[in-house]
């Protein structure tokens, strides 16, 4: 498999420091508010990435953080009158709703900050002890300048950096390039910890330092998250690791391209802002997560209706295939035969051009591809009815593969509706009476309705368009 290193720039043959294990952080939310489109994308992608990892047998060790203490978090328990973990509580079990809807599954380990800050604590202690870091008023900051290669993920050359850096007024600092690790407490109202320095709390970056370093080790496999967090986060997150650990931080760097809507990047300024719950209002997290997964993950992707539509009327074909094996499955009796033992076997051609696209940077747009031959191959074989046996191999074929892409996890159907059934057997009964007038009649009235009727030698399917 190849991935993409944000670090090398180039594509490299992915090999985990322990063979069949994988190390992986991906950086959570910052839950003061529903998620949005655009940081949906990473939580799909990567959660696509660790079941991809694990089809190809691997143990995956998947760490994603809740950011639970930040200043939008205060500001908001201010506006509302209430605290800020109730906040962030109210907010992670939101997050929870939406990504299921996503098919996201649970990482691993979901730290907290909030229940990981006697390691923060000790984390920005031993950077001070190396003197990489230095108190001023309660307030701790990292020496910038001290790390010799800093700006290596994202390109930056530090005497550009330093040519546009500014320090705030309230802050205290020896360089403009120093960034907080330790942040004094300024209100009373402000949640804060004990800690060497006074009341304070800890400064975003040595957050995710921390938590990767607790659970994963000192050098992990993979660090991924969107590429709007390639600089300062993730390349303060490397500055802190390695001068803290004295070895590599992360082996590979993934990171996500940005989406824009209607051609636009998304801003609230803009109104342009669409959380996944209000999409859900209109679509299923699965047609969201196919519109996420239709495209490379590195490339920008645009957010709009039209491309919503194509992605539900595209998702619909995967679900109809799903329930025309079903319904065969349901009435169909015996094994395979000769010819379709042959057939089946032939359904690997599309298993081997999935895995050759997603071995490619997790090339999700091309493995969609292949999953559609395999479909447009199981419907021409079946199209005159098929042994129960051929039904079940054929699902279990393409549930293999949408089963990595976190596609078809959910239940579509409620059942036949018993006007529609009503009208199913009035035009059976038409048929057995020869009156085919009235039983095109039907076929046409539901037609209209988007029922497609189709005649097979296990009975009548009743399939939605």
């Amino acid at each position: 498999m190849k991935i993409y290193n944000t670090m090398d720039r180039k594509k490299e043959t992915f090999q985990p420091i322990h063979e069949g294990e994988v190390k992986m952080y991906v950086c959570g939310p910052t839950v003061y508010n529903y998620f949005h489109i655009g940081n949906a994308r990473p939580f799909v992608v990567f959660d696509t990435l660790r079941r991809y990892l694990e089809f190809r047998g691997s143990k995956v060790d998947f760490v994603q953080n809740f950011t639970d203490v930040d200043d939008k978090i205060i500001n908001k328990a201010r506006e509302e009158g209430v605290t800020a973990p109730e906040i962030s509580e109210r907010y992670i079990e939101e997050y929870y709703k939406d990504a299921a809807a996503l098919n996201v599954r649970k990482a691993t380990v979901h730290p907290k900050v909030s229940e990981t800050i006697d390691d923060i604590i000790q984390f920005v202690k031993d950077l001070e002890d190396k003197g990489y870091a230095y108190e001023v008023d309660g307030d701790v900051y990292y020496s910038t300048r001290k790390c010799r290669d800093y700006g290596k993920l994202s390109g930056q050359n530090i005497d550009d950096l330093e040519a546009g850096a500014r320090i705030m007024v309230e802050e205290k600092k020896k360089d403009p390039l120093d960034f907080a690790l330790w942040k004094a407490r300024k209100e009373p109202d402000e949640i804060a910890w004990e800690s060497p320095w006074g009341m304070g709390r800890p400064g975003w970056h040595i957050e995710c330092s921390t938590m990767a370093r607790k659970y994963l080790g000192d050098t992990i496999d993979i660090h991924a998250g969107g590429m709007d967090l390639m600089f300062p986060h993730h390349e303060n997150e490397i500055a802190q690791s390695e001068a803290h650990n004295g070895v590599t931080f992360a082996n590979y760097w993934m990171h996500n391209a940005y989406i824009t809507i209607d051609n636009e990047k998304m801003s609230k300024s803009k109104g342009n802002f669409f959380t996944v719950r209000d999409i859900r209002k209109k679509y299923s997290g699965e047609v969201i997560r196919f519109f996420l997964l239709s495209g490379h993950y590195r490339s920008p992707i645009n957010f709009s209706e039209e491309l919503m539509e194509q992605s539900s009327h595209a998702l619909g074909r995967m679900q109809n295939a799903k329930q025309n094996l079903t319904f065969l499955i349901e009435k169909g009796t015996g094994a395979m035969t000769e010819e379709e033992r042959s057939t089946e076997e032939g359904f690997r051609l599309y298993r081997d051009k999935f895995i050759e696209a997603m071995d490619d940077d997790l090339n999700t747009a091309d493995a969609i591809a292949a999953v559609f031959e395999l479909i447009t191959a199981i419907n021409t074989a079946s199209r005159n009815g098929c042994s129960r046996e051929f039904a079940e191999k054929a699902l279990a074929d393409m549930t293999e593969l949408t089963d990595v892409l976190g596609l078809l996890q959910q239940e579509t159907e409620e059942g036949v509706d018993p006007a529609v059934q009503a009208l199913v057997d009035e035009r059976q009964e038409a048929r057995k009476n020869k009156d085919y007038a009235r039983a095109d009649e039907i076929r046409d009235q539901l037609a209209a309705q988007g029922i497609i009727l189709k005649d097979t030698p296990q009975g009548v399917q009743i399939v939605k368009e």
